[in-house]
């Protein structure tokens, strides 16, 4: 009996230290993160990375060195694209150069970034999170990686047009301003919504679209991860909350990553350029310091 009272004591202590070892290296992998202080925003499609010209100043007054690149051949801003004659170099981006383009930034920095995507930049982030290249990721309004099927009625209508399926790729696309009404500004006055396509809307590639739907979108949601943060509008035509959180739910059965969630009230795909903008920010500034 005596023997068997030390045998389990052991067992008890190894399994003690091994709970602490396990706790403590968790820990030390936050503390790690808790210092990167790069940022890395990535851009949606239809629209030109100046959607993030109130969020870098923003990140950059808390101390935070941002990048913010162009899509390949987005090299100017959206009025010029639309009055480009010829944009066959952007009509053949495909969605496997784009994430390319953004994995060569990422890992020629001196240290892990923090990556923030809003739509198909969203993808990207998660796709690049996946690569564990970054030391976390926030996901803003995602296009759902491959397997998450968009079936909502609104998030259909808005896709729609953009992926073309009986036109040819081998032209950019421009979405409407009557598609834009929809599937970003929505509810929103008219002159509000004029504006903002005016200021932000661009020609994109149709290929790149339907790359969403191909093993280009893919996701292995069981590899172990940095913290990753899904963020969802509950106005939001494009991506509604259902898709988004659908999207989350397929990150938990790894227990051993950080994947949160949250959803914003009155917040449509127009998310970026909202008045409320400042809220969301402060809301993943507050999660990044969490970690």
């Amino acid at each position: 009996m005596k023997t068997k009272s030390i045998f389990f004591k052991a067992v008890l202590i190894i399994a003690v230290l091994f709970f602490n070892w396990s706790t403590f290296s968790q820990t030390q992998k936050s503390n790690s993160e808790i210092k990167t202080k790069t940022v890395v925003f990535i851009t949606g499609a239809f629209v030109g990375s100046n959607c993030w010209d109130e969020w870098k100043p923003y990140f950059e007054s808390r101390g935070y060195t941002v990048i913010v690149p162009n899509y390949p051949f987005k090299d100017a801003d959206p009025a010029t694209l639309r009055n480009r004659k010829s944009n066959s170099e952007l009509a053949g981006l495909t969605l496997p150069q784009v994430t390319d383009y953004y994995e060569k930034i990422v890992r020629k920095l001196p240290e892990k970034p923090i990556l923030i995507g809003h739509s198909l930049g969203g993808l990207i982030t998660q796709i690049l999170v996946n690569k564990n290249i970054a030391a976390a990721g926030i996901a803003i309004h995602s296009a759902p990686p491959k397997g998450i099927l968009p079936l909502k009625s609104s998030s259909i209508k808005s896709i729609w047009s953009a992926l073309s399926l009986f036109k040819t790729s081998k032209k950019t696309y421009m979405m409407s301003f009557k598609d834009w009404q929809y599937a970003f500004t929505n509810e929103m006055t008219e002159a509000e919504q004029r504006a903002a396509y005016e200021k932000y809307a661009t020609p994109e590639s149709v290929r790149l679209i339907r790359g969403g739907l191909t093993n280009a979108a893919k996701v292995d949601f069981k590899k172990q991860h940095d913290p990753l943060l899904i963020v969802s509008g509950d106005k939001d035509h494009f991506f509604p909350p259902s898709i988004n959180y659908k999207n989350y739910k397929k990150y938990k059965k790894n227990s051993n990553s950080i994947t949160d969630y949250k959803e914003f009230k009155g917040r449509n795909h127009f998310v970026l350029g909202l008045p409320t903008w400042r809220e969301n920010a402060d809301y993943i500034l507050n999660w990044i310091s969490s970690y």
